[in-house]
């Protein structure tokens, strides 16, 4: 058994009031740093040697923003599955044994589970 918070569906449900929006801001900030990746890879090669740019301290900024908000994330019992999509996990118990409710950003309440080990491929209706 993990030492995790343990979820059930209600409170899963009414926790994604707080995780939708730092899901939003962190989904923004991702997409920030991909569009500017040509623009910034360059710049931060030379940084490394002279003290920066205005660029690069930008995306640092950025990477430490999103941290906080992972951080902030985790620290409600949420495990954040994968970044790229705003997935993430609860730990809830189904018929005695521990498994994820799992919610994906777009998603308007939980409604999907799946066993602790299968992961995204083997969701299931609730």
């Amino acid at each position: 058994m993990s030492t995790g918070r343990v979820f059930t569906i209600q409170e899963a449900d009414a926790a994604l009031s707080v995780i939708r929006p730092l899901l939003a801001e962190m989904l923004k900030i991702r997409q920030e740093i991909l569009d500017a990746q040509p623009e910034i890879w360059p710049v931060v090669e030379k940084a490394a040697g002279n003290g920066g740019s205005k660029a690069a301290n930008l995306v640092e900024q950025q990477f430490k923003r999103l941290d906080e908000l992972i951080h902030q994330l985790q620290s409600s019992g949420v495990i954040l599955k994968d970044i790229n999509i705003g997935l993430v996990d609860f730990l809830s118990m189904r018929d005695g044994r521990e498994i994820y409710l799992c919610w994906q950003y777009g998603e308007e309440e939980i409604r999907y589970w799946h066993e602790i080990d299968s992961g995204f491929a083997g969701r299931e209706l609730l």
